[in-house]
């Protein structure tokens, strides 16, 4: 696999990295393929030649993405920050002694037998302590502000639409990548065809890139594998 995988990147050696085929996804199928209506929507002659007609393309019509194919614009402003400090602390310390000076002369009788030096006087003595501190904080900032034209590739059956849309800008030879897909209510698009990223269910937004830059950021695959093997 390792050698595969290096065999592979040995091809780009030289060049751009290459954009990803638009043909075969799935917002080409989308709009490439017509959905059947669910109901058969008898055309008016009036309404052709009326500014009031509820066509797309007359003067007053509503022009949102609604149906499989159609194109919206996915407004992504991220401004998150989020910090957490914890700590604990434990102690504990115990300590017990059994010991049978005198029981019907029965320790009398066992000190005869025991070696020199041991008593039943302190039969048992035990002394135990422990304690524990620990302490953790976590502190995250994230600011992502773009746009990106996404497709609306499936119409669920109860109305809802998902949506996919992907960009790609190479300069030199770093491609930037970003990718959005989801879910969305045909009521939440707004007149001017955007949606907001948080009212978009199931969202999945990826930001990256690859390319020379991001390549060499990257650990070698010699060391992936072996800070997931190696135990220390």
């Amino acid at each position: 696999m390792a050698a595969l995988t290096g065999c592979t990147r040995l091809e780009n050696v030289g060049k751009a990295p290459a954009f990803a085929p638009q043909e075969g996804n799935y917002e080409h199928r989308a709009m490439a393929s017509t959905p059947l209506p669910d109901v058969l929507d008898s055309k008016r002659g009036h309404e052709q030649a009326s500014l009031w007609s509820r066509n797309r393309q007359s003067l007053l019509g509503d022009r949102r993405a609604m149906r499989q194919g159609d194109i919206l614009t996915v407004v992504i402003e991220i401004d998150d920050s989020a910090s957490i400090s914890n700590a604990s602390d434990r102690q504990r310390s115990g300590s017990e002694s059994v010991s049978i000076p005198s029981l019907f002369g029965i320790p009398q009788r066992i000190d005869e037998r025991l070696p020199e030096g041991a008593s039943m006087d302190d039969a048992v003595s035990t002394d135990s302590s422990s304690s524990y501190s620990g302490d953790g904080s976590v502190s995250r900032k994230e600011k992502l502000k773009l746009k990106i034209a996404a497709t609306i590739v499936e119409e669920m059956a109860n109305g809802v639409l998902r949506i996919q849309g992907n960009q790609e800008v190479r300069v030199n030879f770093e491609l930037r990548e970003l990718l959005v897909s989801g879910y969305v209510r045909p009521e939440d698009v707004s007149r001017n065809n955007e949606i907001t990223y948080d009212k978009i269910a199931g969202a999945r937004i990826s930001y990256g890139g690859r390319g020379q830059i991001s390549d060499v950021q990257q650990p070698r695959y010699g060391q992936q594998v072996a800070d997931i093997l190696l135990p220390f």
